[in-house]
């Protein structure tokens, strides 16, 4: 079986869906891909379905009745994963912001620097942002800033969403400890793997806005992550994300 699963939430993505399962099942290294559909109204799973068709068991499905949130759609495919065999576990937008093909780049570079999850960086030496406009970069540059700040992890993109982790990492962390549903999630679960003693790397990326579809991003998402670094910073000083 192999070792390599992608975790892919959607919500009306019918105009990426497609190409994306045909990119990242036709890299070499032998990929799988889950695909959390949180009841797209646009028929996002039916198109699934019929790729199932051409990828046996190589593409599943896990279909939730209503949008439940970017988190809750992780931590399902990570416990689905882990029923399993899979010993390296991706998470990856479906728009194409994050190309498949850098999912190589993600898992030579944990290989190469011993890490127990890797973060696709768009802020260390190498990595770019595209298509975004500067007043988005300001707000994204400022936002890993004041993560940093209040976390004090040495990660230079705690916000970013293309990472890998090992099955050893999901697997000492205790799930439903993981407050967060929204962007926040991605914080959280970066910052629970340093309180646990785990160490992250980070990988170059270049991060595309996307061309087809509509983001997710809310007023809502935002002031989750802004107040829940805090929470979590706050919490961490007397709680363990881990297995008890």
């Amino acid at each position: 079986m192999a070792d390599k699963l992608v975790i892919i939430p959607t919500y009306n993505e019918r105009e990426n869906i497609v190409r994306m399962i045909d990119t990242v099942l036709h890299l070499p290294g032998d990929f799988h891909i889950l695909i959390v559909d949180d009841g797209s109204p646009d028929g996002t799973a039916q198109l699934v379905r019929q790729q199932q068709e051409k990828f046996t068991n190589r593409l599943f499905l896990l279909e939730r009745s209503e949008k439940l949130g970017l988190g809750t759609a992780y931590i399902a495919g990570f416990r689905w994963g882990l029923e399993r065999e899979y010993q390296y576990f991706f998470e990856m937008d479906c728009d194409f912001s994050h190309h498949p093909e850098d999912l190589i780049r993600l898992f030579e570079g944990l290989q190469q620097k011993g890490g127990d999850l890797a973060v696709g960086s768009r802020y260390i030496r190498g990595g770019k942002l595209e298509n975004w406009p500067l007043s988005r970069i300001l707000l994204s540059f400022g936002a890993s800033l004041y993560v940093r700040m209040i976390t004090l992890m040495p990660v230079k993109d705690p916000t970013a969403g293309f990472v890998c982790y090992t099955r050893r990492v999901l697997e000492k962390i205790d799930l439903d400890k993981i407050h967060f549903i929204g962007y926040a999630f991605q914080i959280e679960m970066k910052f629970a793997s340093r309180q646990l003693g785990f160490h992250i790397v980070e990988i170059p990326i270049t991060f595309t806005d996307r061309v087809e579809g509509s983001s997710k991003m809310s007023k809502g998402i935002v002031q989750e992550a802004i107040l829940g670094v805090l929470q979590m910073r706050w919490r961490g000083f007397f709680s363990s994300y881990a297995f008890q």
